[in-house]
């Protein structure tokens, strides 16, 4: 029977980058299983694969120089195209991967065995490997324990996602929005290309909690990043930052497009009251900061301030307005 999941491979790399996971640095509850894989199979190679549209990265790694390979030449490409492991005993003998780069040059993988990495939804989105530099038989009780490894990996990649998002409004933490601005100024830096940020703080916020309570006040959050949602695109980088205190990584948008983005939120959020669970109608308003990466930003702590501080620009200009900064 046709696994329709197995099939559809755009889905499969959606998920992978919902777990915000490639091309993060190194963690150390995936450094620690790769070293077990290694230590208790007694194999020189074992790598945390995912494995992407056109690539295969390697999230944690022991035995393996190189960061990513192509995935044309990946053995994981066939592990995650099936439910069970994935083994080959002697791959100069395999014709799918006797002339792989991999198994004729370094690392010189002569063996392997690999587990699907499967989220919760039940898409393969890498794989743990352990490969030896000579031909090699893995038993079945070699397979369960990279199979429990394996399983301990998935768990890891959905405890840190969890951790990067906010439970109350689905935005990013700090955390997660810090990691993906990161890749956002590697990216830009690396190809020259338009971004901005916008910065956001609900006006007001702590008398909305001490006049309706709490509850109402998470209520605001929740509807602000809904509204956030429909105002920004799915590329984009919602984040909360703290409190009532969220921010836009817009990709490919210069300043003046940014400010269009701004004001189309800030008018949402100004234009229509929010129903508190006792049928309270409440009008609440936000102050925008933006700041476009300048060349003259190196850092995502300096991208951050020039926006925090277009933000307090906002607030003392008067609330319920949005401040640009400008590279004059």
């Amino acid at each position: 029977m046709v696994d329709p999941l197995l099939q559809d491979d755009a889905a499969r790399v959606f998920a992978l980058g919902r777990l915000n996971v490639l091309d993060t640095s190194i963690e150390e509850p995936f450094e620690k299983i790769v070293t077990l894989v290694r230590t208790v199979l007694a194999v020189p190679i074992s790598t945390v694969t995912l494995v992407d549209r056109d690539r295969q990265w390697f999230k944690a790694r022991r035995g393996v120089a190189v960061s990513e390979t192509p995935r044309s030449v990946s053995f994981c490409t066939h592990t995650i195209q099936q439910r069970e492991p994935f083994v080959v005993e002697d791959a100069q003998s395999d014709e799918r991967f006797a002339s792989s780069p991999l198994v004729t040059g370094a690392p010189h993988i002569r063996s392997y065995a690999g587990v699907p990495l499967r989220t919760p939804e039940g898409y393969n989105v890498g794989a743990l490997c352990a490969m030896d530099t000579r031909p090699r038989r893995f038993s079945p009780a070699d397979v369960a324990i990279l199979s429990n490894f394996a399983n301990i990996v998935c768990d890891e990649l959905e405890l840190r996602m969890i951790a990067q998002v906010d439970h109350l409004t689905g935005a990013l933490t700090r955390r997660g929005f810090l990691e993906q601005a990161e890749r956002e100024l590697s990216r830009v830096k690396r190809y020259g290309r338009p971004s901005s940020m916008v910065m956001l703080d609900v006006d007001h916020f702590k008398i909305v909690n001490d006049t309706y309570g709490h509850g109402a006040g998470d209520q605001v959050l929740k509807r602000i990043a809904e509204l956030a949602g429909v105002a920004i695109r799915p590329t984009d980088v919602f984040g909360r930052l703290g409190g009532e205190e969220f921010a836009v990584i817009l990709s490919e948008t210069d300043a003046e497009q940014a400010l269009v983005v701004a004001e189309r939120l800030r008018t949402a959020i100004a234009d229509e009251p929010i129903r508190l669970s006792n049928g309270t109608a409440l009008r609440v308003s936000a102050s925008f900061g933006i700041m476009p990466l300048l060349p003259s930003i190196s850092s995502v702590t300096s991208w951050i301030e020039g926006a925090d501080q277009m933000l307090y620009a906002a607030k003392v200009g008067g609330r319920n307005c949005t401040r640009l900064a400008t590279s004059n």
